[in-house]
């Protein structure tokens, strides 16, 4: 066998090779990646919905304060209302136009957009559970102040973090860095500095004297909230925003509406009316509205973790109005609260989550790359996130087709021909 020549190169030695130098990175260049645009305005939209949640909690205290006034599912009934009416009127629309279409033309629709009729016969059953939860949810947290103290339902209030994230890991297939961890555990921090303040002021002492009840209440209420985030994030991401809002709306009005015939009728024929009960009461609709409208879009933008630490904050506004509204004690460790509570936000933000790689979902039913009907595996029930990635499968396959379609029915100049059925 003959040997083969081994050739190098003379110019080129081992002492003429340099070791490849480490980037170190300067402390101004780890500044420069955490004050982005992205980072600052994920904490400008957070902090504007903390700050609508205190209207809702200043509009609330003033009502149950001044007027005697709790009731917080008529309070609700009218944010959904108005949720139903601003945003399932364009998934009406969608309906509306697609009838004055003649059957002979290639109807052309926004994509991502279904309208009404179609999103209620594929979805309308999950729509119904995620609005009973944000009903039951909303009426739990604030029913809880009744019964415990606040510092109790501000420490509670957190369990809504360790839920989201067990969600976001099962169902959205979110997978978190350490620096993630990092940021929720400085936001934590925050929050041991806001009751350690309200400890230090007095303020532990407000609330009723079944503080078991209200703990329990206020525990349910946060795991709630977290589920709602959870499948809000979800349907904003593979939906659209004006579809989750409508159809809560629709639903939540109507789940609303019964509840509060029920519970809270006797409440509502003792109020003493006048325009300053009144104008609480569309305050309190008007701020949560606002919430409910944003929220999809910060969502959309960071995530439901995101979102759930932005809003930790909320509680040092009311008590910054509280200051001159119902003369609370201010106390240094509240400002030491807020900022830890937001470089907790800036840390978790500084790096995105990363998403576990897509599984191998199920065929649908009456496709040729279907399973073998042999395969004992394909009798096996879909779970939960099967289910809803098929859901998502479904409306793209139509898409797709619908584009398809309405390609072919183009004449060559590329402007659309009636297509004869």
């Amino acid at each position: 066998m003959a040997a083969v020549e081994e050739t190098t190169n003379p110019d080129v030695s081992a002492e003429n090779i340099a070791p490849v130098a480490k980037v170190q990175l300067t402390w101004r260049d780890r500044l420069k990646s955490i004050c982005t645009w992205r980072v600052l305005k994920m904490v400008l939209l957070g902090q504007s919905l903390s700050v609508l949640i205190c209207g809702t909690s200043v509009t609330s205290t003033l009502l149950e304060a001044k007027y005697k006034v709790s009731t917080p599912t008529a309070q609700s009934f009218l944010n959904y209302i108005l949720l139903a009416l601003v945003f399932s009127i364009p998934l009406g629309q969608e309906l509306y136009n697609h009838a004055l279409i003649p059957a002979t033309c290639v109807p052309v629709r926004r994509s991502g957009d279904d309208n009404i009729k179609v999103i209620l016969k594929r979805r309308w059953w999950k729509y119904v559970i995620v609005a009973l939860i944000d009903v039951e949810a909303n009426y739990l947290v604030v029913k809880a102040y009744q019964y415990t103290t606040l510092t109790s339902i501000q420490l509670l209030d957190c369990v809504t973090i360790p839920v989201v994230l067990v969600l976001s890991w099962i169902f959205l297939h979110s997978r978190f860095k350490w620096v993630h961890y990092g940021g929720i555990a400085v936001c934590l921090l925050g929050v041991g500095s806001l009751v350690g303040a309200d400890l230090l002021s007095g303020r532990d002492h407000v609330g009723g004297d079944d503080k078991l009840l209200g703990d329990m209440l206020c525990l349910l209420g946060a795991a709630l909230y977290g589920v709602s985030n959870v499948a809000e994030e979800y349907v904003v991401r593979h939906f659209t925003r004006v579809e989750f809002l409508g159809m809560l709306g629709l639903f939540g009005s109507v789940i609303c509406g019964l509840q509060l015939a029920i519970l809270e009728r006797h409440e509502l024929a003792t109020i003493q009316w006048s325009w300053q009960v009144g104008l609480l009461f569309v305050g309190f609709a008007v701020c949560l509205f606002a919430l409910y409208t944003i929220f999809p879009t910060v969502i959309k933008l960071s995530s439901a973790v995101v979102v759930n630490l932005s809003i930790l904050t909320a509680d040092l506004y009311t008590l910054f109005i509280g200051l001159f509204l119902f003369h609370y004690t201010y106390h240094g460790l509240y400002f030491l609260a807020f900022i830890l509570i937001v470089a907790g936000v800036v840390v978790y933000s500084t790096k995105p989550t990363s998403e576990a790689p897509p599984r191998n979902y199920e065929a649908m039913p009456g496709d040729s790359t279907t399973r073998e009907e042999d395969d004992p595996a394909s009798h096996q029930p879909l779970t939960v996130s099967q289910d809803l990635e098929q859901d998502r499968l479904v409306d793209d396959q139509e898409r797709r087709h619908r584009d398809a379609t309405r390609t072919l029915a183009q004449d060559p100049r590329g402007s659309p021909v009636d297509v004869m059925v």
